[in-house]
């Protein structure tokens, strides 16, 4: 008697098994662009310092490195979630001015604290910035606000290489316990078609 295989069930599990091992793939190819990402990171952070560039930019920004800009006039102050120094949570706050320069200048844990700054001279790290692609976060606070937390590559991707390892690996683990299910449950249907009269 010929055995039979589930064709519903054996398209089902051959998809998901496929999916699953796509998942992994695609998490070993973002460990390494997290990987090629931080080490840009961590080689822009040991270059001399530069001026913040507040024109049109091309090619890779120049995150984590050490920038001074000018800011000529405060045309806009927003907050973001943020950290102090001492890694305390609370609010950034951040200035727009007037030549396209965005700086978060310091750290307060009141979201309505208003900063009397009305420009001048930042100095800091250029990290990335939502609304205007980067911004300077201030080695130091103006009077009122407290020195906000130096930015970190270590904590520069939302998911370490490590990390999109691990589900890479949870990934294939995923798929090999998907068919080692479907082949157990296969060979016991196969088992009671065998012992039906």
């Amino acid at each position: 008697m010929a055995r039979r295989m589930p064709v519903a069930a054996t398209v089902i599990v051959v998809a998901a098994v496929a999916l699953m091992v796509w998942l992994g793939f695609w998490q070993l190819r973002r460990a390494h662009e997290n990987e090629r990402l931080m080490a840009q990171y961590h080689a822009a952070s040991k270059l001399p310092p530069m001026s913040f560039p507040t024109g049109p930019l091309s090619g890779p920004l120049p995150l984590f490195r050490w920038a001074t800009g000018f800011c000529p006039k405060v045309v806009g102050q927003r907050e973001a979630a943020g950290r102090n120094r001492q890694g305390d949570v609370g609010w950034a706050h951040i200035v727009d001015c007037a030549n396209g320069m965005s700086a978060e200048l310091g750290w307060s844990e009141d979201p309505n604290s208003k900063v009397n700054w009305k420009g001048g001279l930042v100095s800091g790290i250029i990290v990335p910035d939502r609304l205007h692609q980067i911004r300077l976060v201030a080695a130091s606070a103006p009077p009122g606000l407290e020195a906000a937390g130096l930015p970190s590559v270590e904590n520069a991707v939302p998911v370490t290489p490590g990390r999109n390892r691990m589900y890479a690996l949870q990934w294939f683990s995923f798929a090999a316990i998907a068919l080692l299910i479907y082949v157990l449950a296969v060979r016991k249907r196969w088992r009671e078609e065998r012992r039906e009269p």
